[in-house]
């Protein structure tokens, strides 16, 4: 089965254009962790680019995802959502079999 790495969405993109992401020489990291009431979890910030990161580009806005996160966000989807409860990045991840209430935390 053939696996593909994370795509973005313009509207991600458009999101960090907005902050100024690239102006301050940063990249949004997408990071997966241990822990969270699923498992695993999600850490999402603005970082440096490190040397072992796979670099997602569009329009000189970066997001960037370790080799260790890569294999469990293959065919994932990178979003910014905009609802009543707040704005947020989200993860549409096909490998998740489940997810907790706040969207940050999974398992596989």
């Amino acid at each position: 089965m053939l696996t593909l790495p994370p795509t973005v969405t313009p509207r991600a993109f458009e999101r960090l254009a907005e902050i100024g992401a690239a102006d301050q020489g940063k990249a949004l990291r997408i990071a997966v962790e241990g822990g969270g009431c699923s498992g695993f979890q999600y850490e999402i910030e603005l970082d440096e680019v490190k040397d072992d990161d796979l670099v997602l580009e569009n329009g000189g806005e970066r997001v960037v995802i370790d080799s260790i996160s890569l294999p469990f966000l293959a065919d994932a989807e990178i979003d910014f959502s905009e609802e009543l409860i707040g704005a947020r990045f989200v993860i549409n991840n096909p490998n998740a079999t489940s997810s907790c209430g706040c969207g940050t935390s999974f398992s596989m």
